[in-house]
């Protein structure tokens, strides 16, 4: 698996040196997992001394997308880098990898020679106590946080929360949660969250409802997010 997401991912022809630094194993290795891998159907051009690429990947169908659609998703991706969150800019590059395997040789050509480009300055590097790690994690299985939490007038709480999305901003990143204490909707600063742990307690399936529910007040009401 590892060896299938380095010939996606990085530019072909890809050397055996590097593949083997990618995987962790030794070139001998390499040359056994090559030859396994076209043995279960991979078409992958190239040779010892030459350098490696993937031409047919049997474990992705086939996909067809526009030229435009193809800038569209290049043009994200490298957008991710504005995160200042490394580990979601290397899962996008690894899924545009996986997405470009999948493309007919026209397209994949186009993916690799896009027009559209996004400048601007690196973000500021941003600095969190908390693990962002579990954040997503809590978000994603709607697993309640207990945390210790500096207000923007530092004052510190201790409170129960249940996180229900991240928002990514130039400057700061906010997390949108439903706050037991206050028994309302708040956005946290990141920044301020001092420690986080699982509480133990799961609030499925309240995430969608309350996101919902969130998303309809400030529409109608005009109001700006709860924050704190």
């Amino acid at each position: 698996m590892r060896l299938m997401d380095a010939l996606r991912r990085l530019p072909a022809p890809v050397t055996a040196a590097r593949l083997a630094e990618e995987t962790g194993v030794s070139r001998r290795q390499l040359y056994r997992d090559i030859a396994t891998l076209r043995a279960g159907g991979a078409l992958i051009d190239g040779e010892a001394g030459v350098g490696y690429r993937l031409t047919e990947d049997p474990a992705l169908p086939p996909q067809s997308f526009s030229q435009l659609e193809i800038e569209a998703l290049v043009l994200a991706v490298s957008d991710l880098s504005q995160t200042g969150d490394t580990a979601l800019e290397a899962a996008g590059r690894s899924a545009l990898a996986r997405i470009i395997a999948t493309l007919a040789d026209g397209q994949s050509r186009q993916a690799m020679h896009t027009v559209l480009r996004s400048f601007r300055s690196p973000p500021a590097r941003l600095e969190f106590s908390v693990d962002i790690a579990l954040l997503r994690r809590a978000c994603w299985e709607e697993l309640a946080l207990n945390v210790r939490y500096r207000d923007l007038k530092g004052q510190v709480t201790d409170r129960k929360i249940w996180p229900l999305g991240i928002s990514y901003s130039d400057r700061t990143l906010m997390v949108l949660v439903w706050c037991c204490l206050r028994q309302d909707w708040r956005v946290f600063h990141a920044s301020g969250i001092e420690t986080a742990c699982l509480s133990g307690d799961c609030f499925r399936p309240r995430r969608v409802a309350l996101l919902r529910e969130y998303v309809a007040r400030n529409a109608c009401a005009g109001l700006p997010a709860a924050n704190e």
